[in-house]
């Protein structure tokens, strides 16, 4: 069963044509044509669930002023400028010197290839959308502008364009929620994990998301108001998501017992209230209450609670990681999990690292049914009680830390390696078998020697580059630790 989102994805996306008005007066048609060109392209951008905006079509430098200001006032995510056919610097120069959201030109032409032996200068007019790309780029970087990014191709049966579109798309997706996101947090980091800490003030410069101080109390006070029947229902749902198999090698775990089950589910469903109470995109906690009181019972059972809500789209993140937090908000609004990780011990027999963690995680890219298990005891940590146990989907995927320099800027790490088939420690964790290139040893050195925090998240997979293009409108380092081929 795959758990659906608490609220669905979306982004605010402008679109915009560019033209050149002197043709219209010369070429009969063309204009009605160009508009055609730009509606098909309208239409397949909102065919990928986002709120799309036509803003029409820019011709001179008068249109380009006076579209500004709509642009602004929009609200947007991300804007596509469709080079429909040549047009003058000037209907674009205002409009990227204005604007502080990703602009992306579209060079989509309708034809593969001119008809040579039919060809006339209004067929190369309608597909003319290569012309005035340098220009654009050019006068981007004369703006004091990074050059924008350029999708090329055909506008029809060109699904290497299409999967541009759909990257740019998610990553729309990404700074939407991002830059509005409330981020809870109560606690504090575990004491003595100096990366950890994470100034709130500089999340919101960064990112523009706000932290949003909560308490371990009003949580509790939260549980307290949990009837019987919500805690009945969360156990049904939570058995039909899991396995519960019996112990193998690890004595600190047990089947699942009955009390184990029901607290996981009591919490599950005091978390749910918490978050819908103070209106919350996201939760970073740590906090161990005192032995033998409700709050150690209650702070000490959140596994199982947040790792349904990080499936659902609210990513939770243990011991107080507000940086690895923002890692997996980035991936699960790129639709590709964000698994709470670390690394576990190296297999130097078959050359692969264990990735994973003691929660919370990403059930929806699991591989198989997660199991649940019930422990004695949680290493380094108070407490006992279930928790969840599954390796990540086969194939590909891709790790981000986010971390902080010595200047006190952040910095996303980044990594792509290979989860395959084989057994994983029984002991209550995730735990994925990382394979990296070129080699684990050589990975893992490259790895530490960027600077990253000790967690990081994880996704299925390839998208270190999506990533690092979140990073770049942000004006975040980024730095991508394996190799990886590129089409040209």
């Amino acid at each position: 069963m795959k758990i659906k989102r608490r609220k669905k994805r979306t982004a605010n996306i402008g679109i915009f044509g560019v033209g050149f008005h002197k043709y219209w007066p010369q070429f009969d048609g063309l204009l009605d044509e160009l508009k055609r060109k730009l509606h098909i392209f309208v239409e397949r951008v909102k065919s990928h669930e986002v709120e799309v905006t036509d803003f029409g079509i820019v011709d001179d430098a008068a249109s380009a002023y006076a579209l500004l200001p709509r642009l602004k006032a929009a609200d947007l995510d991300l804007v596509f400028c469709d080079m429909l056919t040549y047009a003058t610097s000037a209907t674009f120069g205002a409009i990227i010197r204005g604007l502080d959201v990703p602009v992306v030109l579209v060079a989509l032409q309708p034809l593969k290839a001119l008809d040579y032996s039919k060809a006339s200068t209004y067929m190369q007019l309608c597909n003319d959308d290569i012309c005035s790309v340098p220009e654009f780029t050019g006068v981007a970087i004369r703006m004091g502008k990074k050059p924008p990014p350029v999708i090329f191709g055909t506008l029809d049966d060109d699904p290497a364009a299409e999967a541009e579109i759909t990257e740019w798309c998610n990553i729309a997706m990404v700074l939407h929620d991002l830059t509005r996101a409330r981020i809870g947090h109560f606690g504090h980091p575990i004491e003595h994990m100096l990366d950890m800490q994470t100034d709130h003030t500089s999340l919101t410069a960064a990112f523009g998301c706000h932290i949003v101080q909560t308490e371990a109390d009003e949580l509790l006070s939260l549980e307290q108001t949990v009837k019987e029947e919500e805690i009945e229902s969360k156990k049904t749902e939570i058995l039909n998501l899991f396995d519960t198999p019996d112990p193998k090698s690890d004595p600190i775990t047990e089947k699942l017992t009955e009390k184990d089950l029901h607290v996981a589910a009591r919490v599950a469903v005091a978390l749910d209230k918490f978050i819908d109470a103070y209106d919350l995109d996201g939760l970073a906690y740590y906090y161990e209450g005192q032995e033998g009181r409700p709050m150690r019972e209650l702070v000490t059972n959140l596994i199982v609670g947040n790792s349904l809500l990080t499936a659902a789209g609210f990513p939770m993140c243990g011991e107080s990681d507000l940086k690895t937090l923002i890692a997996m908000l980035i991936m699960d609004r790129l639709d590709i999990g964000g698994s709470f990780a670390e690394f576990h011990p190296i297999d130097f027999n078959e050359g692969f690292v264990l990735v994973g963690h003691d929660g919370p995680h990403h059930i929806n890219i699991a591989d198989g049914r997660p199991v649940l298990r019930s422990l004695s005891k949680y290493h380094g940590k108070p407490g006992s009680g279930a928790s969840v146990e599954f390796k990540i989907k086969e194939g590909p995927f891709t790790m981000l830390s986010v971390s902080m320099a010595a200047s006190g800027k952040f910095k996303f790490i980044l990594a792509e390696g290979q989860s395959v088939h084989g057994p994983i420690p029984p002991t209550g964790n995730t735990n994925t078998r990382g394979f990296f290139e070129p080699d684990v040893r050589t990975f893992l050195k490259r790895w530490v020697a960027e600077g990253p925090t000790h967690h990081f998240a994880l996704g299925v997979g390839r998208h270190a580059h999506t990533i690092q293009k979140i990073a770049d409108h942000f004006d975040v380092e980024s730095v991508l630790v394996t190799p990886q081929e590129r089409s040209l």
